[in-house]
């Protein structure tokens, strides 16, 4: 009997094992003719490649497309062509594509330690309409940044400023004379920058935005360029600078409509965006995903031209963990909706919303049964309950792709007050996630540590935010600027490090932690837009005063945390309170 059970048993085995190694297909990129530290261009391999996977998929089945490790480039050539409407991005379009992958079930891309490199103006690897892919193990860079790196060799009061090019950076001067720089594809004319201390990569005490004129440049000797005009006593010789225009093209890696997508030990060096860009997804991990420099001894001082990470309009679970983030031109991490602004009031059911920040729209924003809320942008007060959506359509295009407007009929009557007069914006609820942000470190970086702006529950817990430069943690909401949303009503800020945030003055920096929504008329304010947020745990070192500012919050607490003062800079902020609150109400705080 036992051996009857035994071989009964052991069939079984087989036959499960057996199936699991059947549903699990993994494929090499060398089988398409790509092989590792080759010149060869990726581009087309890589659309040969997705073609032939997603024509050989079966439902259920797993599926690997490995890289051995080493060194792949991307070339515009050959690429993937799109049109793609991307939040908080330049709506220019078509766009090129490194990984076009689109349309994909249980997909992992493992790189397995490799490099890819990228070569023009291009998005490197995009994932829409996908579900349940996995990318890993591999990071993102390109072989001439778009960003023009420089440093300080002489500074003069009155003769001006001679630079150092560095060597990567292809560089001209121009008919009217002004430093241009170039690659396959672009060009540039640098005028702002971001300054760095030479020996800490932090950026240079109380500089922030700085102006680069390089008008009537001179070349003083190959790499080495005199500007006249340009006159700044804080750029000591040593000093290097990140100099750069306002564009943001491409993000590193866009997602868009997937649901439960994970990026494990994936690097992203250097984007002419955001590092990612996810919108409209549900399910996102970052798992040791990083935007960070090649260690300690890499030459470049800066990585993206914007966020690391940015979540528009997403819902389910945002998990961000493990992660380093450093010498970005922005936030660490920035969770947000959109606003859609009211323009006209059709009947008592129905409206037409318009998206109002230029490098925000062109995507989709809700569709039936979404639950929304209306927000007055003056005050930035709810009006009470929700309400959903009935029918929504395009209303200045045929589609949703690429529309700015819509027409939106509810559910239940809208209150009498909402009309194109009135200025009010609509929040979609459905389209909200949780947030996890846990065991990152943010530093070195331009503007703000992270931002985030959504009503379901939020936890930032065990990071470490050294050097922001601006604020490390906003919790903002915006219905007249950037339409970004929304209250948060249920965050927990705990066991952070933060060490001398505030070195310089970038917007929404009123603290180290700021709570500040943007409200025009706080005054004619009579409820409160953020709500249940609690502060605890946390240890602030810090050389100037400001530690939490709040602005319109019903319900704040700040307990057992420990603060200390140091001497790294000069206290300078304009804030020399420790604790500043503005219309905030059942608020504890406890030094």
């Amino acid at each position: 009997m036992n051996k009857t059970l035994l071989f009964i048993a052991g069939l079984l085995f087989f036959v499960l094992t057996n199936e699991l190694v059947a549903q699990e297909r993994v494929y090499s990129i060398t089988s398409f003719g790509l092989k590792a530290d080759s010149k060869k261009n990726a581009s087309p391999v890589l659309a040969k490649a997705l073609d032939k996977i997603k024509r050989d998929y079966k439902e259920g089945t797993n599926v690997v497309l490995k890289f051995p490790r080493g060194q792949y480039h991307f070339f515009e050539s050959g690429s993937a062509v799109r049109e793609y409407y991307i939040s908080n991005h330049d709506q220019t379009n078509p766009k090129k594509v490194g990984l076009a992958i689109e349309d994909f079930k249980n997909l992992t891309i493992d790189g397995q330690g490799s490099e890819f490199i990228f070569h023009g103006r291009m998005i490197p690897l995009s994932l829409l309409r996908s579900e349940n892919c996995t990318l890993k193990n591999f990071s993102i860079d390109f072989a001439n940044p778009h960003i023009a790196q420089i440093q300080v060799v002489e500074n003069s009061p009155e003769k001006g400023i001679t630079f150092k090019v560095a060597p990567w950076v292809n560089y001209r001067i121009s008919k009217d004379s002004v430093f241009e720089t170039y690659g396959e594809g672009w060009t540039a004319q640098p005028a702002g920058g971001i300054a760095f201390e030479e020996a800490t990569k932090r950026l240079v005490y109380n500089t922030s935005d700085i102006s680069c004129p390089t008008k009537g440049v001179v070349e003083v000797s190959p790499r080495l360029l005199h500007a006249p005009n340009w006159k700044n006593a804080k750029l000591i010789p040593g000093t290097v600078i990140a100099m750069r225009t306002w564009h943001r093209p491409t993000p590193g890696i866009f997602f868009s409509h997937n649901v439960n997508s994970v990026l494990e030990n994936v690097t992203v060096h250097y984007a002419e965006g955001m590092g990612l860009l996810a919108q409209l997804c549900e399910n996102i991990t970052l798992d040791r995903f990083n935007v960070c420099l090649k260690g300690p001894n890499d030459p470049r001082y800066f990585t993206t031209q914007a966020d690391a990470t940015h979540f528009s309009g997403c819902k389910g679970a945002i998990i961000s963990k493990n992660g380093l983030y450093e010498g970005m031109m922005d936030d660490a991490i920035n969770i947000h909706g959109t606003y859609l602004k009211v323009i006209s009031r059709v009947d008592e059911k129905t409206v037409i919303a318009r998206y109002m920040h230029d490098q925000s729209w062109g995507f989709e924003w809700g569709r039936t049964a979404d639950e929304v809320q209306f927000v007055r942008s003056e005050t930035m007060e709810l009006l009470d309950g929700t309400n959903r959506i009935a029918e929504i359509r395009p209303y200045d295009k045929n589609q949703i792709h690429g529309a700015r407007e819509f027409y939106i009929r509810f559910e239940e009557p809208i209150h009498p007050d909402i009309n194109e007069k009135s200025g009010f914006g609509i929040e979609n609820l459905t389209w909200t996630p949780e947030v996890n942000f846990s065991g990152n470190t943010v530093r070195n970086n331009r503007a703000r540590g992270a931002l985030f702006s959504t009503p379901r529950k939020t936890v930032v817990e065990d990071n470490l935010f050294d050097h922001t430069s601006g604020t490390a943690i906003l919790l903002c909401g915006d219905c007249n600027g950037w339409y970004e949303t929304g209250a948060c009503k249920d965050v927990v800020i705990r066991r952070n490090k933060f060490v001398n945030a505030l070195t310089n003055m970038f917007q929404f920096t009123n603290g180290v932690i700021s709570i500040y929504p943007e409200i025009p008329n706080l005054k004619g304010q009579q409820k409160y837009f953020h709500s249940g947020i609690v502060i605890e745990d946390n240890e602030f070192d810090t050389f100037d005063a400001p530690i939490l500012y709040a602005k319109s919050v019903d319900g704040l607490i700040f307990r057992n945390n420990t603060i200390k003062k140091n001497t790294g800079y000069k206290p300078f902020h304009w804030n020399k309170n420790r604790f500043l609150l503005e219309r905030v109400t059942n608020a504890k705080i406890e030094e």
